[in-house]
């Protein structure tokens, strides 16, 4: 080892050339913003989706439709999945909103759906804010109860 060889550990060192100080930085003059124009000046901030001028991906692509801001979303659980969790021991004979939260399939404050995919062989009561005909039916055939929340 001589010392001609030394140098800094890995990482050590983390120079970057500094901006806007002047000629000897080596970037002088427009301090790598090029000449004039609006991001050439301080202060300079676009719009989100601004395209120079050009009519923005916002207003170019057609409208349509209608979007009910009153709208309400359930979150649906299925009776295979419901069955799952009997299977393995994961909810007893009366199934609550706190259950299925604990297993995962909803949060906090979502509202639950029961939808009739699958079997159900369990006596189960059930309470969701809402129940499908044929889960309604599912369930009152393998012996249990639902309770609308």
């Amino acid at each position: 080892m001589e010392l001609n060889n030394l140098k800094p550990a890995a990482g050590a060192v983390s120079k970057t050339k500094r901006i806007g100080r002047g000629q000897g930085s080596g970037h002088g003059g427009t301090s790598t913003r090029g000449h004039k124009g609006a991001k050439s000046r301080s202060g300079y901030k676009s719009k989100i989706g601004f395209e120079g001028g050009q009519m923005p991906l916002q207003r170019r692509v057609p409208k349509f439709g209608f979007t009910n801001p009153n709208r309400i979303e359930h979150t649906g659980i299925n009776l295979d999945v419901i069955q799952a969790l009997v299977d393995k021991n994961k909810i007893a004979e009366t199934v609550t909103f706190a259950d299925f939260v604990s297993a995962g399939l909803a949060s906090k404050n979502d509202k639950i759906k029961i939808l009739g995919r699958g079997e159900l062989t369990a006596k189960l009561n059930i309470s969701a804010h809402k129940f499908t005909k044929t889960a309604q039916a599912a369930i009152e055939n393998a012996g249990g109860t639902i309770n609308l929340i």
